[in-house]
């Protein structure tokens, strides 16, 4: 790995951490590149051959990219990657499924990503298209989710969803999750939804807060079209979010559409740690008998 970008969680408390990161890539021959607003947290500290560039302009330099952050800022740093660059992501936020490397993981983890020894898995991503009137409105390619839901004050909403052109049920909810597997222990995990293991080629539906208690979650496979067609609603009371990093106010009669997307992302794992054990850690199971 020739390039190595760093992005961090604007408010980054730890702010030295990308300073050392910095310092420790270039005393091993790696050009760094750091996002704008990741440099403005140690301004006048970097060396002075560290590129800073936009974020786009980062992910499009970079061999490999460092996160700083938590599970929002992973998710924020995939809307920039147009190549399956392998991403290491580093927990400074809260449950963090997606950045599961510690800060003392950080660099024995990112030695093996300048060797090419690194493990990684490559996540799927979905594709959500929102069609207005018959033509595109809005499109994203999301890693955990598409959620329809309604405003805080709204009345509860009517969907009618549809999977390869067939109908499956009109739901009456405060909205609907549309969830990849690595989504599944995100909001579909708090809403009720089962959590599906990374590797599955499956999307899950899952109703938030459903008007009718036989209303359940539904795991299909990745290859489907699913629609979700909203009904009558007031300006404002609806709106559709793409990995929670940006919602849109839905109208009457909306569709939105959600594919499997040709993308992925490689998420580079620690070499001992698996995902059974990061359930384990992150939702406080009971660990092996001794």
């Amino acid at each position: 790995m020739k390039a190595i970008g760093i992005v961090a969680r604007p408010d980054l408390a730890q702010a030295t951490v990308v300073r050392d990161l910095a310092v420790w890539l270039q005393e091993r021959g790696a050009s760094v590149w750091i996002e704008e607003r990741t440099a403005d947290l140690v301004d006048g500290a970097l060396p002075a051959s560290v590129r800073r560039a936009a974020g786009s302009e980062v992910a499009r330099a970079a061999d490999a990219l460092v996160v700083l952050g938590g599970d929002g800022t992973l998710l924020a740093a995939s809307r920039l990657l147009q190549k399956p660059t392998p991403v290491l992501g580093v927990n400074f936020g809260s449950l963090g499924f997606l950045t599961e490397v510690t800060l003392d993981e950080l660099y024995p983890t990112l030695a093996t990503v300048l060797d090419g020894t690194y493990r990684s898995e490559e996540r799927r991503l979905l594709h959500a298209v929102l069609r207005r009137r018959g033509a595109d409105h809005a499109a994203a390619d999301v890693l955990n989710d598409v959620v329809v839901t309604k405003a805080s004050l709204a009345r509860i909403i009517e969907l009618d969803v549809s999977v390869d052109g067939v109908f499956v049920s009109a739901f009456r909810a405060d909205g609907l999750i549309v969830s990849s597997p690595t989504g599944s222990t995100a909001y579909n995990l708090a809403a009720g939804g089962p959590i599906l293991h990374p590797a599955l080629g499956a999307v899950v539906l899952t109703p938030i807060s459903p008007h009718m208690l036989t209303n359940r979650p539904l795991v299909i496979r990745d290859d489907a079209v699913v629609e979700v067609r909203l009904r009558a609603t007031r300006e404002g009371d609806v709106h559709v979010s793409f990995d929670g990093q940006g919602s849109v106010p839905l109208e009457s009669d909306d569709v939105v559409t959600v594919t499997r997307s040709p993308r992925t992302l490689r998420l580079v794992k620690t070499p001992d740690r698996d995902y059974f054990e990061v359930l384990r850690t992150k939702l406080k199971w009971g660990g092996p008998a001794s």
